[in-house]
């Protein structure tokens, strides 16, 4: 592991670099001087020390085979053998980056009585599904879904492996990255790849201040957890040329030590994820009892309302109908955003959308960055206006 190497016989002032270190990490220990765990590779003892005392020493670098890890894979979210859409998102940008790199589409399918329905992906052009279909596997338990899916990668070494960032995908994913000691980079916004087949992935960081890119050089597999409603499903084809790969698991691996005892369905809710038309009310409404206008618009145009992150700390939303990184993504056909400002962590969440028609008193609103139609103006008199013209039409 890298870290900081502390020559003592070049300290003569114990007492002078233990200061250096704004951080407390410079202690001394029986008459020598250690970093503690509360080092933050500041560097500070590197640059100010005294010559040669610390020393920033790296681990040696070991280069990955990537000719050996080829294919991208992606693990089919599913509930009793539903796929969640996300699946066929992730799938549509397999293709793309696969394309990219002329290398196969796989996705792994895990569960009991899924031979027939992984057909169905077949038409999404994967080249090939490979099935863990057990009884065992009938119910989502951590400790033989997490075998199997070591058992897909390490047959078929995929360079690349997608996962929808469901519950249940955020919690297989790290698991898997953990086993192969991998890298893996949580609610990507964008992917691509290199030539090289290194994954560029792309998410937003430090509370959406900044859009961080990251990489995974000298690792394989690349894994990525993805949101639903990021990318494009691709369009269902009427013929397939890809096969199905039935896998076993030996009865060892499929034992857990949960187990399910009931499962309730969760009741069905409205979900502004799958909404056509969205009306955001922002930091620009200025009481609760605004909100009504906000609804009423969504209402004449048959569509829902969502908030940003400001209006549910104020406890004037719910926090299911917040659109943003902490909240849901969505891509409907029509969204109008109401005093909305446009913080990063907003705009990931919902810039995909087919129209943006953004209303905001501030002309330098980043909003307007992404709108496809924009109006200068106070919420307060353009709303009213907007309902008049739909209520006369």
């Amino acid at each position: 592991m890298a870290g900081i190497v502390v020559s003592q016989e070049k300290i003569q002032d114990i007492n002078g670099v233990i200061k250096l270190c704004p951080f407390g990490a410079i202690e001394e220990k029986n008459g020598a001087v250690e970093i503690n765990a509360a080092c933050k590779m500041c560097m500070i003892c590197v640059k100010k020390g005294p010559e040669g005392a610390f020393v920033y020493q790296e681990d040696e670098k070991v280069e990955v085979d990537k000719s050996k890890w080829t294919g991208v894979a992606v693990y089919v979210d599913h509930s009793d053998g539903d796929i969640h859409p996300v699946t066929f998102e992730l799938i549509g940008k397999a293709k793309e980056l696969a394309a990219k790199i002329n290398q196969p589409v796989y996705a792994v399918f895990i569960g009991n009585n899924i031979k027939d329905k992984a057909e169905e992906l077949l038409y999404y052009g994967v080249d090939e599904v490979f099935v863990y279909d057990n009884i065992s596997l009938k119910d989502f338990r951590i400790e033989p879904y997490s075998a199997a899916f070591e058992d897909f990668i390490g047959k078929t070494q995929p360079s690349i492996v997608l996962v929808g960032a469901t519950t249940l995908g955020r919690s297989l994913a790290p698991r898997i990255a953990a086993r192969f000691k991998t890298g893996l980079t949580a609610d990507c916004t964008i992917l691509d790849v290199k030539e090289n087949t290194d994954l560029v992935q792309i998410r937003p960081a430090f509370g959406g201040n900044i859009m961080a890119q990251i990489i995974t050089p000298n690792h394989r597999p690349q894994f990525a957890t993805v949101r639903y409603k990021i990318f494009n499903a691709p369009e269902k084809t009427e013929n397939t040329s890809g096969k199905i790969t039935v896998c076993e698991l030996s009865e060892d691996k499929l034992v857990s030590k949960i187990n399910v005892l009931k499962i309730k369905q969760k009741e069905v809710e409205e979900n502004i994820s799958d909404a056509e038309v969205i009306i955001v009310a922002g930091r620009g409404i200025k009481q609760e009892k605004d909100l009504e206008m906000i609804n009423e618009l969504a209402k004449a145009l048959g569509g829902q309302v969502a908030v940003t992150r400001p209006l549910i700390e104020l406890g004037w939303g719910d926090a299911r109908k917040q659109i943003g990184l902490s909240g849901r993504t969505v891509r409907p056909k029509l969204i109008i955003t109401c005093g909305v400002s446009g913080a990063v962590q907003f705009k990931a969440g919902m810039m995909n959308s087919e129209f943006i028609f953004a209303i905001d008193e501030n002309p330098s609103a980043a909003i307007f960055d992404v709108a496809h139609y924009g109006i200068v103006g106070d919420i307060y008199e353009v709303i009213p206006s907007l309902l008049e013209k739909i209520k006369s039409l």
